[in-house]
């Protein structure tokens, strides 16, 4: 099958297979490559180009090299559209299995051996395939694969052969076994070929797919040539210039092997012999090294106790920078040459290599108690007496010999297992070894097995013994009695294929992977089984994939900086060689003429040496010292950041390592595992076709839409605008709450609008696309409501279907619930959906399958339904389907069948309408698909003309300048665009289109394009009924119980239902909408039959499932038989659940310039399905497959090479196998042209990938990528090899453990944190470093080319400008804390901005932050300022006719002392962004210590110093002295003026895009954009804030309202008092007794008045109770 189109045959392309590279060769890389590259450029594009078939001249499909122009199928088109299963069989109904083969679409031709074949011309037929020419589901590999394994086994019976057809790739190796007529057997992954058959499948019309005979010659991959000439050329070229350097390297490899004795352990004559021998106490001997087999003790630390140290210490002194530093310390000890003490380098470098060594240490312990706890876990071993062995030897037979042994299952401890030992196996225990399976109580002796810690699938695999060994071994007690020897391969590293053979009684079976369990894999839904060790330790599958020795990883940030510390040791060197070359000369014509200095002359070596300690802190040590502790804190600030943490699992960010921090924001390729990591570990049914109505199933789903919080700061009195964004873009208006905060609904589009208001689910694959379908609880409220119409009736058989055809076993909890033991997360989901519809499988046995139904409803009646079992025909990677024969109630006999719905198509009554609708839809889908390719490359053509065009532009809007600065990759900002941003007044333009053009550039980044499909608005299939869906779609709300009986009865068009042609037309309409959301889709089928057909039919039947010859192929073709006109039941969807964020993720991260690859274990189909869901994979994206079995993978990957670099291509995706990759790798060609297209590609999937390979993929990309950082995340031990292998390594805290998060560098919880840890966290990281380093190095150069400048005046003797312990402690206590500081807190561009603005991740990407270019900048201010400083402070005050101090000390002070100013000055305020109190404290702490230092010496020097007068300096001489101050001022304010000046000229004219942001946050409108981009990634955050101020305002009120209840009672309580006091008084008073007697009373409303009057004035009115 051609990949990307035929290459023509000129006679001249020659056929050669180039040897493959020594092993040791693939870790170094060529010194030549850059060179080469000019070769390789002028090689590749002369391959010649593919042609297209005529055949397919008028496709719609968008070819790979020219989209406008259609071409045949190939592995390069665009295959977007992938269900469960993407093969399929041209089959018609009725017909049988060899005339299935071709049937009447065309004929298929094979050839044996070199035997030429004439070319047959196709059948004509009007309909003749089901599918389109580039339409690839029809004409995939599995199907081509099938149908020459069908027509050789035609041949193989004709030539009177009767070999069993083999369901596996079979190994480059030979098999084992081959010599004995035992051949490798089933596999579930792919179909084994023959090598000398080959086929290939054309396209012959363009309305039909048919089976075009081409020439098979052509040898399979790995047996033939690279058939590229040109690029053969060029690669012979190099490796005769690269020969020799090649053969220095194999010598030296050889001699490192000599010299350590290293011996390669050769491989065995006939694999490993074990005997089974359950009563042997003597360990096994290994035939290959004469010494027993290795033991079950693994080891993953990286040092022991002997080599710790001596490794440790030459990887520390490895760094330059230590070894720089180790040598001026042994100079210093050298009495009489340091000029600046004798132990100030060596024991901070002590204490600093001590700490690392020790942090070494203690992780290698860590890892160390990890082996300690495995190894001491402890498995059944069986132990049994020597006189049952004595027994099976003499030659009795095994079934009457008596089991006299005294068997026993011992405990011991697996790092004690040997091979050849029997372990028992229980539900749920981990396997300790690689076991031969000899006996489980499972049915049918299958057990079920979890490879999840191996391959990283959730799919249980099943495993059975071989059939001699199940009937020698029937219980576990049969295993001492049994004989029987097994011979395997030698330990390797591939886990999907296995070669061996058991011998039991003289008889032979071969053994294949379906009865070997590997160590790490889990017993699952079996009681228990027995096995035999065939291969311990470091020798099992799973630790031969791991990383033995894993890298020391190093940040490459450290890289140059190393190789600008060897710029500045040769600086230093150059100016201490100059200053003892220019001191020897002042000697001879200056020094020899002093009296005074008469015999005072220095050697030339001595002079030299203390020059060079003199200026050996240009580098410093505190570069190293304070980076860990910037490092550190960068730690604590990615722990503690809340938007990581998952609430769900109480997990947040944890850091393991802060070396490597800032490669974060570095990196360029995402290495990533699927199962875990990118999906959920669970599978949901969510769609169905039925009657050609799609229903939604929302059993499991929840409203997720709520009101977002906006982290919003403004000012009360200011109104922001309502939106950046047009209405109909909007969900709802957007208004303040609060005076910080605002709440609004989640951006969406109107597309998205609509979607939400019709369905409470959105595909991930489109999320654009619009939903309408009804739901399953209203398709079951109408099947109650009409019990006996068409669609009723076809909707009970469909869920009878779901309920009968499985293989799942109810299991009742102690609860009463029933769960289900599954295979298959995809048969979990499909029988708890028709349980959530109401059939609702209770029971099932060998027999029969009890089905409780529940026709009226929950709360109605349930009804009781047995169905006989009478066969199940079980799925198998080769059939694409399984069927299940049942006996109905009412005694009738039908068979359903599910499957692919490629395959299951072809056996439907209607294929043929089928095949013709099929390809009426791809048709539509495909003039979709181009029209959006066409688009993205117009997109991409347009940015690149922009680059050409706006570059030259000098007057553009800061929204220009920002899209010019993103798609240059350069600034191209005007001074007048710095003060676009501001009150129109000032600015003298509008604010309002730069915010909408900032919003417009956001929205097309943010937004895929995506055209609906073709005629969906004008043809009903996604309708029920094309006149009612609108009206009832707009009249549904999000309560569905509110629909009204009238609505309900038109949800469904019982005429359509009637129509079977019209079901069949809009339910595969719907299977292809499906498969474009990334969900998995079966297709249903089912038949009655008569008894006599089922009769005759199982006679067949038991025949071929009693076969001992051909078993498998027999029982294929006798479900052939059945599985024919089919009547259509219907079809499902299942989505593969995504984490929370994970295609949103994607998308920004791609934005970012990160290419991200998927390495997986699963399935090919399953792979590209996940890479659909989560956006790897677009709807436009063009997709190169490369399959070994196609025998055209360089072809394939050379055309998709000539695509991409012509731009041709909008958005590439490889897909490659695990099978196809390593033999790929044994060509080196052909490997090197692969990973040109690999660097080439978007985006690469690869399936089926062992840890081994998926490590591999990593270092290649590592080493062959010049420049780049790579990520690996997953969360499983089949992950830990690739996490470290790659620079970063990311475990996820999941399902799967926690194996690879503890070997990690970071773990998180969630794939979608990863957003903000790469594109913030990392990138300040990245940012604060880069300015740390460079602010440390341009410190040093300012501080001490003063005192270089310093020997001009004193005879370049030596002598110190600057005190001596004023000295030592310049880095320490006064300049140390500005530079710290900033690489802890500098923060250039916000946290929204930069999760808005992802394109601002490439800085880290192309090492923009720090780098030769930008050290240079750094060094020319330092040597500037440094003359500023030293010749102001020399002219204005040293060499002044009025200065009173002239002393060294006096001027060194003065220069010291502006160098500290200056420091902390531009640190903080001109290179800081971030602007807090802690700059403040910064520069005071700084600024202050130093003045505050001086203070303590010029009171605690002594008075005698001779050359430093330091004794009362500050006090009394040059402090008093008003010149000293101004010069220092003026001296400051110079350097500060010229530094601002600098930085101005540099962002008007040569800006960078954080120039450019840092200006656009400053308007609050687009600073709000930014957030609502940002919220997903900030909302956690904000909530998190808001819920703080929130209880901080409430304790507020309630300590105010606690307050004020407290004041309140005690006025109560005055006024009380007062009354009490009055009314005293008024009793006692003379009127009141007089009134008494008189009978009169007081005025009691005079009296409320007054008390009320006094109240007032004091108290408040009185508080009526």
């Amino acid at each position: 099958m051609s990949g990307g189109g035929e290459f023509p045959d000129d006679g001249n392309i020659r056929k050669r297979r180039e040897s493959s590279r020594p092993d040791g060769d693939e870790d170094e890389e060529d010194e030549d490559e850059d060179e080469d590259e000019d070769d390789l450029a002028r090689a590749v594009p002369a391959t010649p180009a593919p042609v297209a078939s005529d055949a397919a001249a008028t496709s719609s499909q968008p070819s790979a090299v020219d989209p406008h122009r259609p071409s045949a199928p190939s592995r390069l088109s665009t295959d977007v559209r992938v269900r469960f299963s993407t093969d399929v069989e041209h089959r018609g109904p009725g017909q049988s299995s060899s005339a299935r083969l071709g049937s009447d679409e065309g004929d298929i031709q094979t050839q044996v051996g070199g035997e030429d074949s004439s070319s047959l011309s196709p059948r004509s037929a009007p309909n003749i395939s089901p599918l389109p020419p580039n339409r690839r589901r029809g004409l995939s590999l599995r199907s081509a694969l099938f149908k020459r394994n069908v027509s050789h086994q035609d041949q193989s019976h004709a030539d009177g052969e009767g070999t069993e057809l083999e369901d596996r790739a079979g190994p480059s190796r030979p098999p084992l076994d081959r010599i004995d007529g035992y051949g490798s057997s089933d596999d579930e992954s792919s179909t084994k070929v023959k090598e000398d058959l080959a086929i290939t499948v054309a396209p012959e019309h363009v309305q039909v797919a048919s089976l075009e005979p081409l020439a098979t010659d052509k040898p399979k991959l790995g047996k033939g040539p690279i058939a590229l000439p040109n690029y053969g050329t060029w690669l012979q070229t190099k490796e005769k210039r690269t020969g020799i350097v090649h053969k220095a390297r194999a010598f030296g490899e050889r001699a490192r092997k000599s010299i350590l004795r290293i011996k390669d352990i050769p491989p065995s004559k006939d694999g490993r012999h074990i005997d089974l021998d359950a009563s042997r106490k003597e360990p096994l001997t290994d035939e290959r090294t004469n010494q027993p087999y290795t033991s079950n003790w693994i080891r993953s630390t990286r040092y022991s106790a002997w080599n710790f140290l001596p490794r440790q210490l030459v990887a520390q002194f490895s760094k330059l920078a230590n070894f720089y530093f180790l040598c001026v310390s042994i100079l210093q000890m050298i009495p009489g040459l340091s000029t600046t003490g004798t132990y100030t380098t060596i024991v901070p470098l002590l204490f600093f290599v001590s700490v690392s060594i020790a942090k070494e240490g203690y992780d290698d312990l860590r890892r160390y108690r990890l082996d300690k706890a495995e190894n001491n876990n402890e498995a059944k071993v069986l132990r049994t007496s020597k006189s049952s062995y004595a027994r099976r030897s003499t030659g009795e037979d095994n079934s009457t010999a008596a089991s006299s042994a005294s068997l026993y299952w011992e405990s011991v401890k697996w790092q004690n297992i040997q091979v050849g030992d029997v372990i028992k196996l229980e539900r749920d225990d981990v396997a300790p070894a690689d076991l031969a399976l000899l006996h489980t109580s499972g049915e049918n002796g299958v057990a079920f097995v979890e490879t999840m810690a191996l391959d990283g699938e959730t799919n249980l695999k099943s495993k059975q013994t071989t059939a001699s060994i199940s009937k020698a071994i029937e219980t576990q007690d049969d295993v001492s009695t049994c004989y029987a020897e097994f011979v395997v391969e030698d330990p390797n590293q591939d886990l999907y294929s296995f070669e061996g053979r058991v011998t039991v009684n003289d008889k032979q079976a071969p053994l294949t992977v379906n009865e070997i369990i590997y160590r790490g894999s889990i017993l699952r839904n079996t009681s228990d089984a027995v096995g035999m060790v065939i291969y311990s330790g470091e020798e099992c599958r799973i630790r031969m994939n791991s990383n033995k020795n894993p890298r020391i990883k190093a940040p490459s940030l450290q890289y140059v900086v190393n190789r600008i510390v060897i710029v500045i040791v040769i600086f230093v060197l150059a100016l201490a060689i100059f200053n003892t070359v220019a001191y020897q000369i002042w000697s001879h014509r200056t020094e020899d003429n002093l009296w005074y200095l008469s015999d005072a002359s220095v050697a030339f070596f001595p002079n030299l040496t203390s020059f060079i300690i003199m200026f050996n802190t240009m580098i410093p040590l505190s570069l190293y010292v304070s980076l860990e502790i910037v490092k550190v804190a960068q730690m604590w600030f990615l722990s503690a950041d809340i938007d990581m943490y998952d609430e769900a699992s109480d997990t947040p960010c944890e850091p393991r390592t802060s070396t490597i921090n800032e490669e974060l924001g570095q990196i360029s390729y995402i290495f990533s595992d699927k199962t875990g990591t990118l999906t959920d570990n669970s599978m949901k049914f969510r769609k169905m076709s039925i009657a050609g109505v799609a229903w939604l199933h929302d059993a499991d789903l929840k409203e997720t839409r709520k009101k977002m919080l906006l982290n919003k700061k403004r000012k009360a009195k200011q109104v922001p605008r309502k939106s950046l964004r047009s209405v109909k873009d909007v969900t709802m208006p957007i208004e303040p709450v609060m005076s910080n905060l605002e709440q609004v609904e989640t951006a969406a589009t109107g597309n998205e609008a609509e979607a939400s208001s019709g369905s409470k689910w959105q595909s991930s694959a489109r999320p654009t696309k619009s939903q309408c379908e009804l739901l399953t609880g209203d398709m079951l409220r109408y099947m109650q409501r009409r019990p006996h119409t068409h669609f009723s009736k076809k909707a009970r058989m469909f869920l009878l279907s779901l309920a009968l055809c499985h293989t799942c076993l109810p299991e009742v909890q102690e609860d009463g619930k029933i769960e289900f033991m599954a295979s298959s997360p995809d048969e979990l989901a499909l029988v708890q959906a028709a349980q959530d519809m109401g059939f609702l499988v209770i029971n099932r046995d060998v027999r029969t399958i009890t089905l409780k139904l529940m026709p009226s409803g929950k709360h109605g009646e349930p009804v009781m339904e047995v169905y006989e079992t009478l066969d199940v025909i079980e799925f198998t990677s080769k059939r694409k389907r399984m069927s299940i024969v049942v006996r109905f109630p009412d005694g009738r006999i039908c068979i359903f069948c599910k499957g692919a719905d490629s395959v299951v198509m072809q056996r439907l009554k209607l294929a043929t309408l089928a095949n013709k609708k099929m390809v009426e839809i791809e048709r539509r889908a495909n003039k979709r698909k181009s029209l959006e390719a066409q688009y993205a490359i117009a997109r991409k053509s347009e940015q690149m003309e922009r680059r050409s065009s706006v570059g030259g532009r000098k007057s553009m809007s800061l929204g220009q300048a920002a899209r010019a600065s993103l798609t240059l990759n350069r600034p191209s900002l005007h001074r007048a665009s710095l003060g676009g941003i501001g009150p129109p007044s000032t600015s003298g333009r509008p604010v309002q289109p730069v915010r909408a053009e900032i919003d417009q550039w956001l929205r097309e980044r943010e937004n895929d394009y995506d055209i609906q499909s073709i005629h969906e608005n004008t043809t009903p299939y996604d309708s029920p009924r094309p006149s009612g869906l609108v009206r009832i779609s707009t009249a549904y709300s999000d309560t569905r119980s509110s629909i009204q009986i009238q609505e309900l009865d038109d949800m469904v068009d019982e005429n359509v239902a009637a129509d079977e042609a019209t079901v069949i037309e809009r339910c595969f309409q719907h299977i292809n909408d499906f498969a474009t959301e990334g969900l998995r889709t079966l297709l249903y089928g089912y038949r009655f039959l008569g008894e006599e057909e089922y009769n005759t039919w199982k006679k067949g039947y038991l025949d071929a499932t009693t076969s001992l010859v051909g078993r498998a192929q027999l029982i294929e073709e006798a479900g052939d038989l059945i599985e024919q006109n089919l009547e259509l039941a219907g079809a499902t969807a299942i989505e593969d659940k995504l984490q929370r964020g994970v295609p949103e993720a994607i998308d920004k991260l791609r934005r970012a310039k990160i290419k991200m690859w998927m390495l997986t274990g699963d399935k090919r189909e399953t792979a590209i399905n996940i890479g659909h869901s989560c956006r790897l994979i677009k709807d436009y994206s063009t997709v190169t497959v490369l399959d070994h079995e196609t025998g055209e993978v360089e072809q394939s990957i050379g055309a998709a090479i000539l695509a991409i670099n012509r731009g041709k291509v909008a958005h590439s995706v490889i897909v490659v196998d695990g099978q196809t990759l390593s033999q790929i790798s044994e060509i080196e060609p052909l490997n090197l042209l692969f990973y040109d297209l690999a660097i080439l590609a978007d985006s690469v999937i690869c399936c089926r990938a062992s840890p081994a390979q998926k490590a591999s993929l990593v270092k290649n990309i590592r080493k062959r990528v010049k420049e780049s950082i790579t990520l690996a995340i997953g969360d499983g031990a089949n992950d830990i090899a690739m996490i470290q292998e790659a620079h970063v390594g990311i475990g996820i805290t999941g399902k799967e453990g926690l194996q690879a998060a503890r070997t990690s560098d970071y773990s998180i919880a969630q794939f979608r944190f990863l957003t903000k840890l790469l594109l913030v966290h990392g990138r300040w990281n990245y940012i604060r470093t880069c300015k740390y380093t460079a602010g440390t190095f341009w410190k040093e150069m300012l501080f001490y080319l003063t005192q270089a400048l310093y020997q001009r005046s004193v005879g370049y003797t030596g002598t110190s400008l600057y005190e001596s312990w004023s000295l030592s402690m310049f880095n320490t206590l006064f300049t140390s804390l500005p530079v710290i500081f900033m690489g802890i807190w500098e923060k250039d561009v916000s946290a929204s901005t930069l999760l808005a603005v992802p394109e601002l991740y490439t800085k880290g990407q192309r090492n923009a932050g720090f780098n030769f270019k930008i050290y240079l900048g750094w060094t020319f201010m330092a040597s500037a300022e440094a003359m500023v400083i030293y010749f102001c402070m020399l002219g204005l005050y040293g060499q002044a006719l009025f200065t009173d101090d002239n002393s060294i000390y006096a001027l060194g002070s003065l220069t010291y002392t502006a160098a500290v100013i200056m420091i902390a000055a531009k640190i903080q305020f001109i290179e800081t962004h971030t602007k807090s109190m802690l700059n403040a404290i910064s520069i005071f702490i700084s600024v202050g210590g130093w003045f505050l230092w001086d203070i303590i010496l010029t009171f605690q020097y002594k008075r005698d110093t001779k050359i430093y007068y330091v004794r009362h300096a500050l006090i009394q001489t040059f402090g008093d002295s008003l010149a000293w101050w101004l010069c220092l001022i003026l001296i400051v304010a110079t350097c500060l003026v010229f530094e601002i000046g600098t930085q101005s000229l540099r962002k008007v004219y040569f800006p960078s895009d954080e120039d450019v942001f840092q200006t656009l946050e400053k308007d609050p409108a687009v600073k709000r954009r930014f957030e609502e981009a940002a919220s997903a990634e900030l909302q956690q955050g904000w909530d998190r804030k808001t819920n703080k101020e929130r209880d901080q305002e409430e304790k507020i009120r309630k300590v105010v309202s606690e307050l004020e209840r407290k004041e309140e009672e005690r006025r109560e309580g005055e006024v009380k008092e007062i009354l009490r006091n009055r009314a005293g008084e008024a009793e006692n008073s003379p009127e009141r007794r007089v009134d008494r007697v008189e009978g009169v009373g007081i005025d009691s409303g005079n009296s409320r008045e007054d008390v009320d009057r006094m109240l007032s004035k004091g108290y408040g009115r009185v508080r009526p109770t």
